[in-house]
């Protein structure tokens, strides 16, 4: 498969234990038994760099990653899929603990996360960048820094805004920047006007993820696009947006208009449904 170069993402990769109970725990002292359990790469940026690669894109990831047991199992795993790491030096490497049900049910613990990121290695990644075709960063401190001192250079900048509400103040300078944002229908009633809303602030396209329901589109001409979602024998529901856009990313990127993206993210995101991992490669 031919590679296409570059694309930048910045933001978290994590190593994660993924925990399957019958219920998530309530709030009083007691005991449960996991049904099963397994040790994996997580993280929103790594799970869009790793679809990228599988899809023959040529791809940098810019995370923070520790020089500890975890920081070195991810480097290893996302290298042997294809994926360049461009590691930022960090204190620790962010990890979690997610319990979780077979009916979607989750609850993150964040063991621990990243430190600070350091000048001279925001210099660093700026040279990634700079170098790259398109950028992609998602929300995180990392995000917040790179937007801040101005490090984003003139390549076009996708952005996923996750669950956005059409309101916080965090997401505000993230979607302001990009040219491109994704989210999901998690917090709002009206997805359509969600999409709009975002357009007036500047991107030129918004695509929001609604599940089971499909996707949906909207162009700043108006246009307005709809997929259906693709059946899944679903395993685990993690990393389904960051793949669905990854597929949406490399179709655009060959040529594709906006429907035919539409329909190649949703094939994308049933890879991430079918797998236990952010992406199969990391259980082979």
């Amino acid at each position: 498969m031919s590679v296409y170069p570059a694309v930048a993402v910045c933001g978290p990769a994590s190593w994660n234990h993924l925990i399957v109970l019958d219920h998530l725990p309530e709030p009083v002292p007691h005991m449960q038994f996991a049904r099963r359990s397994w040790h994996t790469v997580g993280g929103t940026s790594a799970g869009k760099a790793l679809h990228l690669a599988h899809l023959g894109i040529g791809v940098n990831l810019c995370t923070p990653l520790g020089t500890d047991d975890d920081g070195e199992q991810i480097r290893r795993a996302l290298t042997t899929a294809g994926v360049t790491v461009e590691a930022i030096a960090s204190d620790r490497t962010e990890r979690h603990v997610n319990l979780m049900t077979d009916d979607g049910g989750r609850v993150s613990l964040y063991v621990s996360t990243p430190s600070t990121p350091a000048e001279d290695e925001l210099d660093a990644i700026a040279m990634v960048i700079a170098a790259a075709d398109l950028t992609v960063i998602d929300l995180s401190e990392l995000g917040v820094l790179l937007l801040e001192r101005g490090k984003l250079g003139q390549s076009p900048l996708w952005v996923d805004l996750h669950d956005y509400d059409g309101s916080s103040a965090f997401h505000e300078p993230f979607l302001r920047a990009a040219e491109t944002v994704f989210m999901n229908d998690d917090r709002t009633d009206d997805p359509w006007e969600l999409m709009r809303s975002c357009l007036e602030r500047g991107p030129r396209l918004a695509v929001c993820t609604r599940g089971a329901a499909g996707a949906i589109a909207l162009e700043a001409d108006g246009s307005r696009h709809e997929i259906d979602a693709v059946p899944a024998d679903v395993v685990d529901t993690n990393g389904a947006g960051d793949a669905f856009m990854a597929g949406f990313l490399a179709a655009t990127l060959r040529g594709a208009p906006v429907a035919r993206a539409l329909e190649a993210a949703a094939a994308q995101a049933r890879i991430a449904i079918e797998s236990e991992h952010l992406h199969p490669v990391l259980g082979r």
